[in-house]
């Protein structure tokens, strides 16, 4: 299958092109800005299928609105009709074409060429008003606030705010690009207009106070809720714009005679993640919770594990080791240690369901003792 990108040097179109390049069964051909529009006609002759991404929507002239979406579109449903063949064209509209601006009327003018095209030559058409889009290779201070307060807020340097309040409606460009795929590989029947969800609202302020605390977790070790909706969109876009330099950052290690202790992450409703270093022969832990439970798997190593009932007593014993993983679960009510007895520094992988509260550490010393 063949494929032409028009604007495929954009936003877009760089997230499109990587997409599409994961597929064997495709060739991707591109036409960017730097191109003639008489190379089109050429270009339509041999491809099944167009993403026309191609677009204008910050000129320093008004007039380039009409040559750059309505005129271009113009061109390309030409050589479409020119080449004989019901090629499908998806267009990246945008939501201002329901409104009467310069840049709203020339995207509507180019669905209406669109919509003319499907009609007289049966072209497939499908028509994208989308709002605004983020992710990873968005242009900073250029047209996405997103972008922008990602770009500035990764390197430390201010945004600019002018009413928190507003709101700003989203598609992260997975899903975009998802059902773009999709409608290519003809999974999704509906035309000529297609919508991406889901959709997000947010407001100017809410935005820059996540995108903030995405920075400031690394010093608090607190991350946020990074795992679905926008929440995990929004970290994936915030990384994109990290610096290489600031690929990685330092976290606290304590250390003593008996080996170091470094926490690595917590959460807010899902405990946190640590692990911890043994010399041969040290023994750690010798307490217990009432309510606080763990998780422990040796990584490197040979360990014992030992457990008493606070109340009855019972003694129970067992040895693991880094060669076959086995996670090891502290009780509540079970006074607990771990002790090196291999020959070589031992490393446990610790997680505890909540984060360590100085103030409730809901942690009792008390020694496990040996076997009766």
């Amino acid at each position: 299958m063949n494929i032409l990108i028009t604007g495929a040097d954009g936003f877009i179109g760089k997230n499109l092109q990587a997409h599409l390049a994961e597929r064997p069964d495709l060739t991707v051909r591109c036409f960017t800005r730097a191109e003639n529009v008489a190379l089109l006609p050429e270009l339509v002759r041999e491809v099944d299928f167009v993403f026309h991404l191609a677009g204008v929507n910050r000129p320093q002239d008004p007039q380039e609105f009409q040559v750059g979406n309505a005129d271009l579109t113009r061109n390309l449903c030409d050589a479409i009709k020119h080449s004989g063949r019901p090629v499908p064209v998806l267009y990246t509209s945008s939501s201002q074409a329901e409104l009467s601006n310069p840049y709203g009327k020339s995207k509507r003018e180019a669905e209406t060429l669109l919509l003319e095209l499907a009609a007289s030559h049966a072209a497939p058409v499908f028509l994208f008003r989308l709002p605004n889009v983020f992710g990873k290779w968005a242009r900073p201070n250029y047209n996405s606030a997103v972008a922008t307060f990602c770009h500035n807020i990764a390197r430390d340097l201010p945004i600019q705010i002018n009413d928190p309040h507003a709101l700003v409606n989203l598609v992260y460009i997975d899903n975009v690009i998802s059902r773009f795929i999709a409608l290519m590989d003809g999974q999704l029947s509906v035309e000529p207009f297609v919508c991406v969800e889901p959709q997000y609202s947010i407001t100017i302020g809410e935005l820059a106070e996540q995108l903030h605390a995405f920075r400031d977790s690394r010093q608090a070790l607190v991350t946020e809720a990074v795992g679905t909706g926008l929440t995990r969109a929004l970290y994936s876009t915030y990384l994109s714009y990290l610096p290489p330099e600031r690929f990685a950052y330092e976290v606290p290690k304590y250390g003593d005679s008996r080996g170091v202790f470094v926490e690595m992450l917590k959460t807010k409703d899902s405990g946190q993640f640590s692990f911890f270093t043994a010399h041969p022969g040290i023994t750690r832990g010798g307490h217990y919770h009432h309510s606080k439970t763990e998780k422990f798997l040796v990584i490197k190593g040979k360990a014992c594990f030992r457990f008493r009932q606070i109340i009855s007593g019972e003694f129970y014993e067992l040895f693991t080791n880094g060669e076959q993983p086995e996670i090891v679960e502290t009780v509540p009510g079970w006074t607990h240690d771990i002790t090196n007895v291999g020959d070589e520094e031992m490393i446990v992988m610790l997680w505890a369901n909540e984060i360590f509260d100085r103030e409730k550490p809901d942690t009792f010393a008390c020694p496990v003792g040996t076997k009766a």
